[in-house]
């Protein structure tokens, strides 16, 4: 009899793609990055070198990116288990967990040092502090364990427009904190709109959502009063006048809409199977931040050319 020697098995062959590789970096999650860090740019006092500008923005992006990589690597024994994510490239099975690890660990890296080396070290602390905070605090620390992760986890995508405003000072200031603010209040009511119509799903993967802990009628409550303070809180900008007359009207007009669809929400009954408010909400809460941060962005540009005109 011949011996026979098992052969390794064949190395697999990767699937992936580049454009699963920028699926990764959850662009829809980096638009708003992007909008909000140019935003605290944009409103803080000094200069920055345009070049140097674009670069520094260019970093914040890929660190959000690197979050997001890493985000779906840990989370990707849940992702498969639910149909809005299971078809995210781990998930799918196009891009192995390794690989996606390694992925977000060398941009987190690349986009601390090349935002120190662009803008200051401070700034490049920051964002690797929301980094961390984001994947470490909210992924691996509270995501699976606490009804309040939102709430918390939401400071890490508020940071943004402070880490812009960082790169051009090299401090924090009020007006950041207020921006901060309004992207922090916005999450409760943004994601506990598409918790309350994705309550089962959650329920199936055991992430805690406050739905599925504290029930429909405390989390339509909880909804309504962060709504409340967030609406208030947005109109700050003009009133502390770094913000002009057009971005307090806007800010005043979708309050309204916003607050309108969140009564909503809070008048719906237990068990409703179709959760039209909830979903209304949802949809009109991306809506209204990009509306206020585009009207941010737009006014003070407009009032930096008329400046420079005059």
């Amino acid at each position: 009899m011949f011996e026979t020697t098992a052969l390794p098995a064949p190395p697999q062959i990767s699937m992936a793609e580049p454009r699963d590789y920028f699926a990764l970096l959850k662009p829809r999650v980096m638009q708003l990055v992007v909008l909000t860090a140019i935003c605290g740019m944009a409103i803080a006092p000094g200069a920055i070198n345009p070049f140097l500008a674009v670069i520094s923005i260019l970093a914040i992006a890929v660190g959000a990116g690197a979050s997001g990589a890493l985000n779906m690597w840990y989370d990707a024994d849940i992702d498969q288990n639910m149909a809005r994510t299971r078809t995210r490239p781990i998930p799918s099975g196009r891009i192995k967990p390794d690989a996606a690890f390694s992925f977000g660990i060398i941009l987190s890296i690349l986009s601390v040092m090349v935002l120190g080396l662009a803008s200051n070290w401070f700034a490049a602390a920051f964002l690797a502090f929301t980094i961390f905070f984001y994947v470490v605090v909210y992924s691996m620390g509270l995501k699976r364990t606490t009804p309040q992760n939102i709430v918390i986890g939401g400071a890490a995508g508020a940071f943004p427009p402070m880490i812009g405003w960082a790169a051009v000072t090299g401090d924090v200031s009020i007006e950041g904190f207020i921006l901060f603010a309004i992207i922090f209040l916005w999450t409760p009511p943004h994601f506990w709109a598409l918790a309350l119509f994705k309550m089962k799903e959650y329920g199936n993967v055991g992430v805690p959502m406050l739905p599925n802990v504290s029930g429909e009628k405390t989390t339509r409550r909880q909804i309504f009063a962060y709504s409340l303070a967030l609406v208030s809180v947005a109109i700050l900008p003009a009133v502390m006048g770094f913000a002009g007359p057009v971005y307090g009207v806007v800010s005043v007009v979708l309050g309204a809409i916003f607050l309108k669809q969140a009564y909503a929400v809070l008048k719906m009954q237990d068990g409703d199977e179709t959760m039209i408010p909830a979903k209304k909400l949802f949809g009109f809460s991306i809506l209204y931040l990009f509306g206020l941060f585009v009207t941010l962005l737009v006014e003070t540009a407009v009032m930096g050319v008329i400046g420079v005109l005059a």
